[in-house]
């Protein structure tokens, strides 16, 4: 599907703090087309053994070099099967460690009632029951081990868990989504703090409560947790990584949030909301930046670490329903010169260059096979540059990597 279909690819607001009105904004040039690798389902026992799956398309604006994107290919062997009769519900959370292993949380009740005859009482099939709601994966995709999280004693799993970093000293960051709080574990699955009081909600002012919190990055130097917060309330809060002392928030261009304010029209020329819409992503770059997946406004917005606003980008701006801007990740090189968006709505991943914001190219699309999307909710990269893809609806985990590296065999 060629990125053109939506009608407005990008738009961005230039550098520097808008006022009311008064940015100034461009569109995109229009976007050809060129070949990525995905597979199909009638090439799966072929994928596994090759490195690569059949093509299928992409796209890039005119002028831009193709060797100014990264190129990804599907790992068709990544993750491996279980080898228990376990199945995942929708996942909404993904993390890599520094060890490049891969961290998963996922909601079992999401998953569909034909899906778990096994766990019905009494079992109406020999298939399935629910998989652990925390699970790590080794760097080839081996299940190294599992979290049961339901009656523990220590805390109130959320039905829908929500966001899932792992920091700098490999603990496991998850958000909950509907009890209104963050829980920070060690690597075995230890609880070590608690954010947020469970089911109080006191509105995006509130200090030391959280609003339905959906995603969450810590920064290696300072320790601090940026949550974005999230479903309810329309903010980006920060609490030191330790102690989880309130330090500073803010709203949309760095403005107090407003959690009476009415978001106008959407649409390629309509004015930006003024306001977060749904606060949904957030991941922090090497050079102190702040990026934040602003998922209803179809946007991504960069600030400074003390919530300064620098710059902004819309992309498929004529996209409704959920939107488009579902969660962001960087690219592994030194200058993290690439910025990658997960597009839950139009079911494809984008491609950015860091530096301008530019939308350079996008690979995916909906459908079940192999390399298509439905509903890719959360992203994360590993050392390598591998990106893993997260999905709700198809309720699965893939693995794309550059072109021209190996395939898990």
């Amino acid at each position: 599907m060629s990125g053109r279909a939506l009608g407005t690819i990008g738009s961005r607001v230039r550098s520097g703090r808008r006022g009311d009105g008064d940015g100034q904004r461009y569109k995109e040039k229009p976007m050809k087309r060129f070949s990525l690798v995905y597979g199909s389902v009638a090439f799966v026992l072929l994928a596994l053994a090759l490195p690569s799956c059949s093509p299928a398309p992409a796209a890039t604006p005119e002028g831009v070099e193709l060797d100014e994107a990264p190129d990804f290919r599907v790992d068709p062997g990544w993750p491996h099967a279980f080898q228990e009769n376990w199945i995942l519900g929708a996942v909404t959370g993904i993390g890599v460690d520094s060890r490049g292993h891969v961290w998963v949380t996922h909601a079992p009740g999401l998953a569909t009632t034909s899906a778990l005859g096994a766990a019905q009482d009494p079992p109406v099939s020999t298939c399935c029951v629910p998989a652990p709601s925390v699970l790590e994966f080794g760097p080839e995709g081996e299940l190294v081990q599992s979290w049961e999280m339901e009656g523990r004693e220590d805390l109130t799993w959320p039905e829908v868990p929500h966001g899932l970093f792992v920091d700098h000293d490999d603990n496991v960051w998850i958000g909950s989504r509907e009890p209104h709080q963050l829980f920070k574990f060690d690597r075995e699955g230890g609880l070590l703090l608690t954010i947020g009081e469970e089911g109080v909600t006191q509105g995006s002012d509130a200090p030391d409560h959280l609003g339905r919190p959906s995603d969450v990055w810590v920064d290696p130097e300072t320790n601090e947790a940026f949550v974005a917060d999230g479903y309810g309330n329309r903010r980006i809060v920060v609490y030191d990584g330790d102690t989880g002392e309130y330090l500073r928030h803010w709203g949309a261009y760095g403005d107090p949030p407003d959690d009476e304010y009415e978001h106008p029209d959407r649409g390629p020329d309509a004015e930006p909301s003024r306001q977060f819409g749904t606060v949904h992503g957030i991941t922090g770059s090497r050079d102190g930046l702040i990026y934040v997946a602003d998922r209803r406004n179809n946007r991504i917005q960069v600030f400074q670490q003390d919530g300064t606003f620098v710059d902004e980008v819309l992309v498929a701006a004529e996209t409704l329903g959920s939107g488009t801007a579902f969660d962001v990740a960087l690219s592994a090189d030194p200058e993290e010169e690439f910025l990658y968006l997960t597009d839950g709505t139009n079911h494809k991943i984008w491609i950015l260059r860091r530096a301008d914001l530019e939308v350079l190219t996008h690979f995916g699309r909906g459908g079940y096979q192999i390399g298509e999307f439905v509903r890719p909710h959360n992203m994360a990269t590993d050392g390598d540059g591998n990106i893993y893809v997260s999905e709700a609806a198809s309720q699965r985990v893939q693995r794309f990597r550059m072109d021209g590296a190996p395939a898990t065999q």
